[in-house]
């Protein structure tokens, strides 16, 4: 494996990470744990396969450990709350602060599938790869995770239906 392949995939990653964690060190963490677990797991990855989706499976296993982990709550006194690019008009500013707010109430596994297909321009296919889920549960968890996006932005409170089992 070539190391500029990897470097190449940075971006993606950093993206992703930083949609999925929301603050931008946690990210940066999640983004150095997966590059350390890629080079030490590199004689796993088999030659010819899709780089991207092995190194997104990797980050998704380990974000999904560290959410099944207790963590202490941290707060970094050096660095500033990072705004995300927006345009000039006030508006816009409140769309984006409140589509982050929204995709932070999904369940993760709507908004992993989402952030994959929306953000990273993944194939379904390719998020069933990187998440290890069927293809049916990928668009199963993006038609759901579409529509609860939706009833939040329009200020509904999205139901969530609770069968009997017996």
């Amino acid at each position: 494996m070539d190391s500029r392949a990897i470097l190449a995939e940075l971006p993606r990653l950093r993206r992703y990470a930083r949609a999925m964690v929301g603050e931008r060190a946690a990210a940066d963490d999640l983004v150095q744990d997966t590059l350390e677990k890629a080079w030490a797991r590199v004689s796993q990855w088999r030659a010819g396969s899709d780089l991207r989706a092995w190194l997104f499976s990797i980050m998704h296993n380990l974000r999904v450990d560290q959410l099944r982990r207790p963590a202490l709550s941290t707060r970094s006194l050096e660095e500033d709350p990072v705004e995300p690019p927006t345009r000039a008009t006030q508006t816009d500013r409140l769309e984006v602060r409140d589509l982050e707010s929204a995709l932070a109430r999904l369940p993760e596994e709507q908004r992993a599938v989402l952030l994959l297909v929306a953000l990273e321009e993944m194939s379904y296919t390719e998020v069933a790869s990187v998440l290890d889920i069927p293809t049916g549960t990928v668009m199963s968890r993006l038609s759901r995770g579409r529509e609860r996006l939706r009833l939040i932005l329009d200020g509904q409170q999205p139901s969530t239906p609770l069968r009997v089992v017996r």
